[in-house]
C-alpha cells in the first residue's frame, strides 16, 4: 500500500466536502460531452458549407462519434472497475481534449470524421466513470439528490450547447468559422484534468478482475456490423452485403452472450455482467434507454437540418428557437426526480413519454399548417411539451436503472446504460438515411429545397412519435415505484432501510462488500 492509499473499507464520510468537489468535476466532464453533441448538431449546416462535406459525411460526423462511443463504453466501464475509475476518467478527459483539438484543426471532412471517431472513443473512457464515481462515492440515501443534479446538468447542457454553438459559428472568431465549437473544449478539459487529479478519490472493484479481450472484440464487431451498413446503406444503394452484415450482427451478439456466460462461470470477469439482467429494474430500463436513444438520434439531426437548410434560418436563430425546449427539460428533470417520482413512481416516466409524443404530433401539425412561413414563437409550445416530457424521463430513468445494482458492478452497469443509449442514438442517426434523406430527391432546385426538407421533417417526426408510443408500453415493465420510495413500509422494513443506509455510509453495498478507495 502506497503512502496515498487508505484502507479498503474507507469511504468518504457524509461530512467530507471533497466528494462534492469531485462531483462538480465529473459533472463538468459530463456537461462537456453533452454540450459537444449539441454544439455539433447546430453547426452541421455550417460545416457542410465551409468544409464541403456531403450528406453522408454529415451523418458520419455525428454517427461516427456515437458509434465509437457505443463500441467503447462497456470496455471503458470495465477498465474503470479494474484499473481505477479516477485513472480512467483522467485518461478519458485528457484524450477527449486532444481529440477536440484535432477536430478543431481538421483540414478536410475525412480528418474531421476520423477525429470525431477518436473523440467518441475517448468519451467512452470518460463518461462511464462519471456514474461509477457517483455510485461508489455517495451513500444510497444521497443518490436521489445527486441524480437530480445530473438531470439538471443534462438540461443545462441542452440549453448551452445549441446557443454556444450558434454564437461561436455566427461570430466566426479569428476567421475560424465552425472550428471554435471544438476548441472551446481545450480550457475546460485541461482544468478538469488538473482538478480531477486533486479532488477525485480512486475506486475500483473490490476483487481483481481481468479485461475480457474476446468480449471487447465481439461487442465492437457486432456494433460495427450493425451500424456501418445502416448508416451508409442508402448512399450505397442498400447492397446485399449490408443486409448480410446486419443479420450477421445478431449471430455475433448471440455468440457474445454464450461466451460471456462461460467466462463468468470460469473466472468471474466477463465484460458484460449478464447477472445484471436478472435485476428487473435494470433490464427494463436498458430496453427503454435503447429505444429512447433511437428517438433522440432521429429528432435532433433532422430538426437542425429542417431549420437551417429547409427554412433557411441562421445558426443563432435555430439555437434560440431551441431555448424553450432546453429550459423545459432542465426544469422538469429536477422536479421529476425530487418530487414527482417519489410520489407517483413509474407513472411519471410514462406521462413523460406521452407528453413527448403529444409534442411531436403538435409539431407535425404546426409544420404542416404554417409551412415555410413558420415562426420561432409558433414552435415554442410543441417544444415545451416535448421538453417537459423528456425531463420527466431522463433523470429518474438513470436512478431506476442503477438503483438495485451492486456497487462492485457500477462500472459495468453504467457502461451498459450509456452503451445502449448511444447504440440507440447511432441507430437513430443511421435511420435518418431512411426516414429523412429517403424523402428528399437527389437533385433539387433551390425552390424545391425548402418544401422537400419540410415534408421530410414531418415524415421523420411521425416515426419519432411512434417510437415514443413504444417507450410508453415498454415502461410497464419498470417497477411501479422505486424501492427507496415504497409507501406503507412496516417498521421492520424501515429499520432494514436504515441499516442499509448506514451500511452505505460505511462503504458497503447490498451484499456487504466494500469498494477499494484510494485518496
Amino acid at each position: 500500500m502506497t503512502s496515498t492509499e487508505t484502507p479498503l473499507s474507507a469511504q468518504p464520510d457524509v461530512g467530507d466536502r471533497r466528494r462534492w468537489f469531485a462531483l462538480a468535476i465529473v459533472m463538468t466532464a459530463a456537461f462537456m460531452d453533452l454540450v459537444d453533441v449539441t454544439i455539433v448538431n447546430i453547426a452541421i449546416p455550417s460545416i457542410q458549407k465551409d468544409a464541403g462535406a456531403s450528406f453522408s459525411q454529415i451523418q458520419w460526423i455525428t454517427a461516427g462519434y456515437a458509434l465509437a462511443f457505443a463500441a467503447g463504453l462497456i470496455t471503458g466501464g470495465r477498465l474503470g472497475d479494474i484499473h481505477g475509475r479516477k485513472r480512467l476518467f483522467l485518461v478519458g478527459i485528457g484524450g477527449f481534449t486532444l481529440a477536440s483539438a484535432l477536430c478543431g484543426f481538421a483540414a478536410n471532412p475525412e480528418m474531421l470524421v476520423a477525429s470525431r471517431i477518436l473523440q467518441g472513443g475517448m468519451a467512452a473512457m470518460m463518461v462511464p466513470q462519471v456514474l461509477s464515481i457517483v455510485h461508489a462515492t455517495f451513500p444510497a440515501h444521497e443518490r436521489g439528490k445527486v441524480f437530480g443534479l445530473f438531470g439538471a446538468v443534462v438540461g443545462l447542457g441542452a440549453v448551452s450547447g445549441p446557443l454556444l454553438g450558434a454564437l461561436l459559428t455566427e461570430w466566426n472568431l479569428f476567421g475560424l468559422e465552425w472550428r471554435p465549437i471544438f476548441l472551446i473544449n481545450l480550457p475546460v478539459g485541461i482544468a478538469g484534468l488538473l482538478l480531477g487529479r486533486r479532488f477525485i478519490s480512486e475506486s475500483k472493484a473490490p476483487r481483481a478482475l481481468k479485461l475480457d479481450m474476446v468480449g471487447v472484440a465481439l461487442v465492437t464487431l457486432g456494433l460495427l456490423m450493425l451500424l456501418y451498413p445502416l448508416t451508409r446503406g442508402r448512399e450505397l444503394g442498400w447492397p446485399l452485403w449490408g443486409h448480410v452484415s446486419m443479420a450477421g450482427a445478431l449471430v455475433v451478439f448471440a455468440a457474445l452472450v454464450a461466451y460471456e456466460r462461460r467466462k463468468a462461470a470460469r473466472d468471474g470477469s466477463p465484460l458484460v455482467e449478464l447477472s445484471l439482467f436478472r435485476v428487473k429494474s435494470f433490464a427494463a430500463g436498458i430496453a427503454v434507454q435503447t429505444v429512447f436513444g433511437i428517438a433522440l438520434g432521429v429528432f435532433f439531426l433532422v430538426w437542425t437540418l429542417y431549420m437551417q437548410i429547409g427554412l433557411g434560418w441562421s445558426p443563432l436563430r435555430a439555437g434560440l428557437t431551441g431555448v424553450p425546449f432546453s429550459i423545459a427539460v432542465s426544469a422538469a428533470a429536477g422536479l421529476s426526480v425530487q418530487q414527482l417520482v417519489p410520489r407517483f413512481g413509474r407513472r411519471v416516466l410514462q406521462a413523460g413519454a406521452l407528453l413527448m409524443a403529444a409534442g411531436v404530433v403538435l409539431y407535425i401539425w404546426e409544420s404542416e399548417r404554417y409551412g415555410l412561413g413558420i415562426a420561432s414563437w409558433q414552435m415554442a409550445l410543441p417544444l415545451v411539451v416535448m421538453g417537459v416530457g423528456m425531463g420527466l424521463i431522463v433523470a429518474p430513468l438513470t436512478d431506476a436503472v442503477l438503483s438495485d445494482v451492486p456497487r462492485e458492478h457500477a462500472g459495468s452497469a453504467s457502461g451498459l446504460i450509456n452503451t445502449v443509449q448511444q447504440m440507440g442514438n447511432a441507430l437513430g442517426l443511421g435511420l435518418v438515411s431512411v426516414v429523412f434523406f429517403g424523402e428528399i430527391g437527389d437533385r433539387l432546385t433551390p425552390a424545391q429545397v425548402g418544401p422537400a426538407f419540410v415534408n421530410a421533417f414531418q415524415h421523420a417526426l411521425v416515426w419519432v412519435a411512434l417510437v415514443m408510443a413504444a417507450i410508453f408500453l415498454l415502461m410497464f415493465a419498470l417497477p411501479k415505484r422505486p424501492a427507496q420510495h415504497m409507501e406503507g413500509a412496516s417498521d421492520a422494513d424501515a429499520a432494514v432501510e436504515g441499516d442499509s443506509a448506514a451500511e452505505g455510509d460505511a462503504g458497503g453495498d447490498a451484499t456487504g462488500r466494500k469498494p477499494e478507495l484510494v485518496s
